[in-house]
């Protein structure tokens, strides 16, 4: 079993300062089987309910009366199936003492949430599990991350045509159960085939024009397919950052499939082999280091951004630290080089520095403020 102690740690953390806290993210990514590795490492004792479960949804037919004789930690998975127990959870975190603290697991984004938000302000802190990353693996097993993406049961699969089975399997129940359950009134077949279509723009900036004629619907329609997709953790929309420059920005945001394994089963590709020869392999590449480099440096949705120009100057990814900006660009070249689009970049955001994410084996200063960092050596040498 792979042990993730970083978010074992946090999530320690946020339990014992809130009330409530809700551990979100994909399905099958491994929420339950982190919170029952808190409740192993806690003193007290735990209750936990599956909202999926009948006999679980029967005792809390009436929640106030079924959980406010509860104390210790409270585990509530699959909240989103029962929305309706936020203002019971409100009235039972406002308590004198807090008998309980409640730890709500929920495959669904804040604001699909909405009754969370609103009922519980100030009351819940919000922590989104993400699956499998390089800072919790061997970098020898990079490229079966890379491969498989960070599903826990795609990781772990005996072989890659096992990975691919399962991952194809995922897919399915999460748009014939899953969706329909967060309310979502998207037809399955529907937003799979957007799905489906959007791996093929992976990485590109959106056009919801095209998309929509495509599909023969209005470009708001196709929004609402992606906003779909965004909320239940399934595609990263990443948001343009806007200089205060005369040069014309780009203002669309850049689209990812999350997860690189989901991305090569939605682009039918198997093995190493198949990938390296398939057209994509540069924007696949390039998501999967945008996920590894957001896990790694610890930031939120709202830290992270795009850049780019119409006069095509553009940096991958631009993190917000603090008052700082910093940049990284992504090319899957052994023979990194610092570019005009480099220089332009450092100049119009003001970068406190730049880093070439690069696909050989050493890392090496290219500038004052630009470094090209080995892909191998990310981890170490981002910092």
């Amino acid at each position: 079993m792979i042990q993730r102690s970083a978010h074992l740690k946090a999530l320690k953390r946020l339990v014992s300062h809130h009330p409530v806290v809700a551990l979100l993210g994909a399905r099958q990514v491994g929420k339950t089987t982190l919170a029952r590795e808190l409740a192993r490492s806690r003193k007290g004792v735990t209750h936990f309910f599956d909202l999926e479960s009948t006999a679980d949804l029967s005792r809390l037919a009436d929640p106030l009366l079924a959980l406010s004789p509860l104390c210790g930690l409270v585990v509530l998975d699959e909240v989103q199936r029962r929305p309706d127990l936020f203002p019971t959870l409100r009235v039972l975190s406002d308590r004198p003492r807090r008998p309980a603290r409640f730890l709500v697991l929920g495959s669904a984004s804040p604001d699909l949430l909405r009754q969370s938000s609103e009922t519980l302000a100030g009351r819940i802190a919000y922590y989104e599990l993400p699956g499998f990353s390089l800072s919790e693996l061997a970098e020898s097993q990079a490229d079966i991350l890379w491969l498989r993406g960070g599903f826990p049961r795609s990781f772990t699969a005996r072989s890659h045509k096992q990975s691919y089975e399962w991952r194809g399997e995922f897919i399915r129940a999460f748009l014939e159960r899953d969706v329909p359950q967060l309310g979502i009134t998207v037809p399955s077949p529907t937003l799979d085939r957007f799905w489906s279509m959007l791996a093929h723009y992976h990485a590109q900036v959106w056009n919801g024009s095209e998309l929509a004629r495509a599909f023969g619907v209005s470009h708001h329609t196709v929004r609402r397919y992606l906003d779909a997709l965004e909320a239940t953790f399934m595609v990263r929309s990443l948001k343009p950052w806007s200089a205060n420059i005369s040069k014309r920005q780009v203002k669309s945001p850049k689209i990812y499939i999350r997860d690189s394994g989901i991305l090569h089963r939605l682009l039918n590709v198997t093995t190493h082999t198949e990938l390296e020869r398939h057209p994509k392999i540069g924007a696949s590449w390039e998501g999967f280091i945008i996920e590894t480099l957001i896990q790694a440096l610890g930031v939120g949705d709202r830290q992270c951004y795009f850049w780019a120009t119409h006069s095509e100057a553009e940096i991958d990814l631009v993190v917000r630290q603090g008052t700082k900006l910093r940049g990284f660009e992504i090319k899957r070249t052994t023979a990194p080089a610092f570019t005009r689009s480099m220089r332009s970049a450092l100049r119009d955001l003001n970068l406190s520095r730049i880093d070439l994410i690069h696909a050989g084996t050493k890392s090496f200063a290219l500038d004052r403020q630009v470094y090209a960092v080995a892909a191998t050596r990310l981890l170490r040498d981002i910092t």
